[in-house]
């Protein structure tokens, strides 16, 4: 007499996600995919208290963050996608000439969508900041030819760190960074907001220094031994781009991928 195998209850630690093998449930991309994009589109991902661990601790103490970018291509159904297809139409513009946001299209995107023109195709840039267990705290979309140094300031802007009470902290105690964000509006910026600078000084502006004489001025501080811990960004970029749909850009909308972003951010700090 053959007898039926019993169904395996649902985990409930899992049941939330959906999970075929413990729900019992198949979801299917399409109902999955359109509930990333309308959480995205409401601006939860980047929002959500939740999704953002605390960096300093109990005791709230934020040693520092590291700040750096990484360009990554875009696929070229992407990059060659029309306006309607990319979610905006042109009308209701008396010129024509200005980009109107379809239904559904959040009104923060930009109007190119983080895709530029490089010497390697079409590309975005990733601006982010880390902290020093490689895990990233914030991030800014922009165009792939874009430089690093006029981001700086929006790239702080969105540090936001929980602690146990209070608010927020928006101010480490030291920000890493090369020698492309090495200018004079990032230090005093930094310096306005008593956030220490570890940012080694470029060789052409030590050369203007020292042409100058006394007149240029003392160098700027920098704390080699510090400076080693700017690695924490560079490897936070290398984990992020071990996901496909972050090492290459497949989204049209600047929105979705930046909450792709997000979400592979979660799972970093899910596993450490």
């Amino acid at each position: 007499m053959s007898s039926t195998p019993s169904s395996t209850p649902a985990s409930p630690r899992f049941a939330r996600w959906g999970c075929a093998c413990c729900t019992g449930k198949a979801v299917s991309y399409r109902t999955s995919r359109a509930r990333v994009d309308r959480k995205a589109i409401r601006g939860t991902w980047s929002s959500k208290p939740s999704l953002r661990p605390s960096a300093g601790g109990s005791s709230g103490r934020w040693s520092g963050c590291a700040v750096d970018s990484c360009a990554v291509g875009a696929d070229r159904a992407v990059a060659s996608g029309s306006d309607a297809e990319a979610g905006w139409s042109l009308a209701g513009s008396p010129c024509g000439d200005r980009r109107q946001p379809a239904k559904g299209a959040p009104d923060w995107e930009p109007d190119d969508h983080a895709i530029g023109r490089s010497r390697g195709g079409p590309s975005t840039k990733i601006h982010l900041a880390a902290d020093g267990r490689c895990r990233p705290l914030a991030f800014v979309l922009t165009a792939g030819q874009g430089g690093d140094a006029p981001v700086f300031t929006d790239v702080m802007d969105r540090l936001r760190v929980p602690r146990r009470r209070g608010r927020p902290r928006t101010r480490p105690d030291m920000v890493l960074a090369d020698k492309a964000y090495s200018s004079r509006e990032i230090r005093n910026h930094l310096r306005r907001r008593g956030i220490r600078a570890v940012i080694p000084e470029r060789a052409d502006q030590r050369a203007n220094r020292m042409r100058r004489g006394r007149a240029g001025g003392r160098p700027p501080a920098f704390d080699r031994a510090a400076y080693k811990q700017r690695n924490t960004v560079e490897r936070c970029i290398n984990r992020l781009k071990q996901w496909r749909g972050i090492a290459t850009r497949y989204e049209k909308t600047a929105t979705i991928y930046l909450a792709g972003l997000h979400v592979a951010g979660v799972f970093l700090w899910s596993a450490r």
